[in-house]
């Protein structure tokens, strides 16, 4: 614990000089410079090692000459997945920073806002984990999506559960938009097709502590499914303190994405067996590429299995580098703008086969079947938690680009 810990430090210790840095001597335009903004959720060790992954990755080639002969700078923040700072990374990036490209962020309620000033500027943005269904159906031509939308994830969870547990469903959420966006949707799912009514349905603030007085009038129900959403320590507690007052291990748990999250199965310990979560990735894929993938992470951030917010945040870089490897950039003041959606229409093009179940395809219209690039979930259940946790995989499916749109 005392190396992880050392680990974490020494690269919150980089992030928060580069902080520092940009703050004292923001960046201006370069000729010959792309300047890629990023922000993200950077509050625990595994946040902190993908946020210098990514910076890391998208600087690589700077020693060897660059992307077409272009120096790549990053500008790397955290906004600790709250939108006030989101937005402020998101309008720093864009003003003071002149950003040719952002990525953020990691958490659905942060990411919604900043959509909305990357598409009032014009400035391409693509979301590495980020899951709410509604980021891409505000119709920007500006955003792409590396993660798989919840639209997609909902339907994972309710058939699988639906036909294999029950159809008795207790939802118990928090305010966060990705958990919101589960439950949404694993509801609508129930009702269209099985016309299932919830059994309970409560939401919580994200910063409550306290959810046993909801779990014990969910326990009165007999339930066949409990259906968690929140941020990752959030349904840790949630899950805990469900067996806390006497929820029974047949009923069983199931959460939003973040669920998936390396801070979910220890925060958890013990509780987080049994529960069952959609990933777009699964250390345990036994994947040439995401061996060699688990294998330096683990070497070089201490962390044995890497989630899939540490895949999405690797596709990401990677889909940036090649896209813009693919534009014909003039890297001037004056092009700034026009250089911008360059890079937007080379992110168009993009087909990419990486760590994800499935392939990642995005398209030129701004419509969710065009920015939705990555439409194959799995379904995973803990074994075992704790620090050293393990998952199984119960089930792989891809859904076609208009699954789960209004028709």
């Amino acid at each position: 614990m005392k190396t992880m810990l050392s680990k974490a430090m020494c690269i919150a210790g980089s992030v928060a000089l580069l902080g520092l840095t940009v703050a004292a001597n923001p960046a201006v335009a370069q000729d010959k410079t792309i300047r890629i903004g990023v922000s993200l959720r950077m509050l625990v060790e595994s946040g902190l090692a993908f946020g210098a992954m990514t910076k890391e990755i998208l600087e690589a080639d700077n020693a060897k000459g660059g992307i077409n002969g272009a120096k790549v700078e990053v500008i790397l923040l955290n906004d600790e997945c709250k939108p006030d700072k989101g937005i402020a990374n998101v309008n720093r990036f864009i003003h003071e920073n002149k950003v040719h490209l952002i990525i953020g962020s990691t958490c659905s309620s942060v990411t919604m806002p900043m959509a909305d000033v990357t598409a009032k500027e014009g400035v391409p943005q693509i979301v590495p984990q980020s899951t709410n269904t509604s980021i891409t159906q505000k119709g920007s031509e500006w955003i792409f999506r590396v993660s798989v939308s919840e639209r997609f994830y909902a339907a994972v969870h309710a058939k699988y559960l639906a036909e294999n547990v029950g159809k008795k469903v207790a939802y118990l959420y928090t305010t966060d938009g990705a958990g919101i966006a589960f439950v949404k949707q694993y509801m609508d799912y129930m009702k269209k097709t099985y016309n299932a009514d919830p059994v309970y349905e409560a939401q919580m603030q994200e910063t409550d502590l306290d959810f046993r007085s909801q779990l014990l009038k969910i326990k009165s129900l007999n339930p066949d499914v409990l259906a968690i959403g929140g941020q990752a320590d959030t349904q840790a507690r949630e899950v805990q303190q469900s067996y806390e007052v006497g929820i029974p291990k047949k009923v069983v748990r199931v959460g939003a994405s973040a669920a998936g999250d390396v801070m979910f199965p220890q925060l958890a310990g013990d509780a987080a067996v049994g529960m069952i979560f959609a990933a777009a990735f699964n250390c345990k894929d036994e994947r040439p590429n995401v061996k060699q993938f688990v294998a330096m992470v683990n070497q070089k951030y201490k962390i044995p299995c890497p989630d899939h917010d540490f895949s999405q945040a690797y596709d990401t870089a990677q889909i940036v580098k090649l896209a813009l490897s693919k534009a014909n950039l003039k890297l001037t003041d004056a092009a700034l703008a026009d250089d911008r959606k360059v890079i937007r229409d080379a992110l168009a093009s993009i087909k990419y086969e990486g760590l994800s179940a499935g392939a990642i395809e995005f398209c030129a219209a701004p419509t969710p079947q065009c920015r939705d690039g990555n439409r194959t979930g799995i379904l995973v259940e803990y074994t075992k938690g704790g620090k050293d946790f393990d998952t199984k995989v119960l089930a792989r499916v891809a859904f076609d680009k208009d699954f789960g749109l209004a028709k």
